[in-house]
C-alpha cells in the first residue's frame, strides 16, 4: 500500500497542531510540504524550493492531523447505546460476552466489521488500537479490513481462558496457538495495520496464559494492550484472585505485560500512586476514556495526576461502552470530565484545556504508533481537511474555529482524509454486504 507515491506536495490551508501538550500551533494560510508519506515542514510562507511542486490548496478550511483512538472494542460495536445503565460487570455478562460470541460466526462479522471501519475512517480517526473478539478468523477478517481501507490501526485477538461464560472461554493452549498464527500471519503483512497482544484484563487471564503472552511480546516484539482498574469492583475482584500481589499493575509487570513492550491500559480510574509511578517507569499508555466511564458509573480518571508523573496519556472511544466514536467528542468529555475532578479534589487537580486534549487525541496518542499525529518534520503525514463554514462566523482565531469544531462539529465537516501520505477514500463494502 506504501509503493507509488507521487513526487513531493505542498498543502495549503489553515494549520493547526499540538508539537507539546501545553502549545497549540496555528499557521493561517500557511503550507505543509510532504516528501511521500512523511512531513518536510510547515511554513507561513512557501519556501522557494517547493515553488514548483504540486499544491492542493484547501483555501480558508482547517488542517488538523488525523485523530487517534487508544482504545475500541471492534465486536461491541452494534451494542452502542444497551445497557448502559449498568456498571461494568453485570454489562460485561449481560450484554457484552453475548454480543462477543457471535463473531465466532465469520458471516456476521462480515456484517459489523465493514461496519467498524467505516465509522472509524467516518469520524476522522486515522489511527486506531482495537480489541477484536477471541475468535481467530474474524479477527483476520478485521486485520484484512484495515489494510485494505488504508488507516492505520493496531488489531489484537482477545485471549481469556478463565472467569468468563462457557460460550466464550478458550482453551489457554488453543488461545495461544491462535494468537501466534495471527502475530506470523500478520507483523509483516502491512507497515500500517499490526497485531496486538491483548489480554482481555487480569480476572479473565490464568498465569500461565499471562506468562505466555509476555514471552511472546519480547520473542516477537509485540506490542500490548489491555484494562486496568476501570471499576472498584472489579479492583477488588483482582485482589481477591491475587491477594499475594501487592496490586493491579503488579501482576501485568510481574508477567511481562507492563512496558516490556509498548504497552496500552485503558481506564486507570483508580490506580494508586504507586501503580502511577509504576506505568511512568515503564512507559506504560494510559488510555482515558471518559464516556464509558460515565456510563459504566466508573468514576473519573485523574488525567491530571497521570501527565504530573509523566505518563503517556490518549485518549478512547471505548466503543461499546462508549457510546460516541467521534474522538473529537471524546476530546470535549475529557475537559468536562477533569472539571468535575477538579471540584472532586477541593480544585487540587487543575482541569484540562484545549490544547491538552487535543495533543492526547492526536500526538499524545500518536506517539504509540511512532511519530504519527502532529505536522513536525519527519511525522506521518496523517491529515484531516475540515470545513466550518457552517458552524458560524469564521471570524475569529484559528483556536477558537478548532474548540468550537471539537464541541460542535461533526464527521459532515471532514472533506479529506489523508494516512502517511495518501489520501483515503471511503472503505469499499464487503461483497454483499
Amino acid at each position: 500500500m506504501l509503493n507509488n507515491y507521487e513526487p513531493i506536495k505542498v498543502y495549503k490551508g489553515n494549520i493547526v497542531y499540538s508539537p507539546s501538550i501545553n502549545r497549540l500551533t496555528t499557521l493561517e494560510n500557511g503550507y505543509i510540504v510532504v516528501n511521500k508519506e512523511e512531513v518536510i515542514g510547515t511554513y507561513q510562507d512557501l519556501p522557494a524550493e517547493y515553488q514548483n511542486c504540486e499544491l492542493r490548496d484547501f483555501g480558508d478550511r482547517l488542517i488538523l492531523p488525523g485523530f487517534v483512538d487508544l482504545h475500541f472494542h471492534a465486536p461491541q460495536f452494534a451494542n452502542r447505546g444497551l445497557g448502559l445503565d449498568k456498571e461494568l460487570l453485570p454489562w460485561l455478562e449481560e450484554y457484552t460476552f453475548p454480543e462477543e460470541s457471535k463473531f465466532k460466526d465469520l458471516s456476521y462479522a462480515k456484517k459489523i466489521y465493514p461496519q467498524v471501519v467505516h465509522a472509524l475512517w467516518k469520524n476522522g480517526t486515522t489511527r486506531s488500537v482495537i480489541f477484536a473478539s477471541v475468535h481467530k478468523d474474524s479477527t483476520k477478517l478485521l486485520l484484512d479490513l484495515f489494510i485494505d481501507s488504508g488507516l492505520g490501526a493496531f488489531v489484537g485477538k482477545v485471549n481469556m481462558d478463565q472467569n468468563c461464560p462457557d460460550f466464550i472461554v478458550e482453551d489457554s493452549n488453543q488461545s495461544l496457538s491462535e494468537t501466534l498464527e495471527i502475530i506470523q500471519e500478520y507483523s509483516k503483512k502491512s507497515t500500517l495495520v499490526q497485531p496486538i497482544l491483548t489480554p482481555r484484563f487480569v480476572p479473565t487471564c490464568s498465569i500461565p496464559l499471562m506468562e505466555k503472552l509476555g514471552a511472546f511480546a519480547m520473542d516477537h516484539n509485540i506490542h500490548i494492550q489491555s484494562h486496568i482498574s476501570e471499576n472498584q469492583g472489579e479492583v477488588d475482584w483482582v485482589k481477591e484472585l491475587h491477594p499475594e500481589s501487592l496490586d493491579y499493575a503488579s501482576i501485568y509487570h510481574q508477567y511481562g505485560l507492563f512496558g516490556h513492550q509498548p504497552t496500552i491500559m485503558a481506564h486507570c480510574v483508580f490506580n494508586t500512586d504507586q501503580e502511577i509511578d509504576l506505568m511512568a517507569k515503564s512507559g506504560v499508555y494510559a488510555a482515558h476514556c471518559p464516556h464509558a466511564n460515565y456510563n459504566l458509573a466508573s468514576g473519573i480518571m485523574p488525567v491530571r495526576s497521570f501527565l504530573e508523573k509523566g505518563v503517556s496519556v490518549g485518549l478512547g472511544s471505548d466503543v461499546g461502552a462508549g457510546h460516541q466514536v467521534s474522538i473529537p467528542k471524546v476530546m470535549t468529555a475529557a475537559v468536562q470530565a477533569s472539571k468535575i475532578k477538579w471540584l472532586e479534589s477541593g480544585k487540587t487537580l487543575e482541569p484540562l484545556k484545549l490544547s491538552e486534549v487535543f495533543y492526547l487525541g492526536t500526538k499524545g496518542g500518536g506517539k504509540f504508533f511512532g511519530k504519527v499525529g502532529s505536522f513536525e518534520p519527519a511525522y506521518a503525514f496523517d491529515a484531516l481537511v475540515i470545513d466550518d463554514q457552517d458552524l458560524g462566523t469564521i471570524d475569529i482565531s484559528l483556536t477558537e474555529r478548532l474548540e468550537r469544531y471539537l464541541y460542535i462539529g461533526d464527521d459532515r465537516h471532514i472533506l479529506k482524509r489523508f494516512v502517511a501520505g495518501k489520501e483515503v477514500f471511503e472503505p469499499k463494502k464487503l461483497p454483499g454486504i
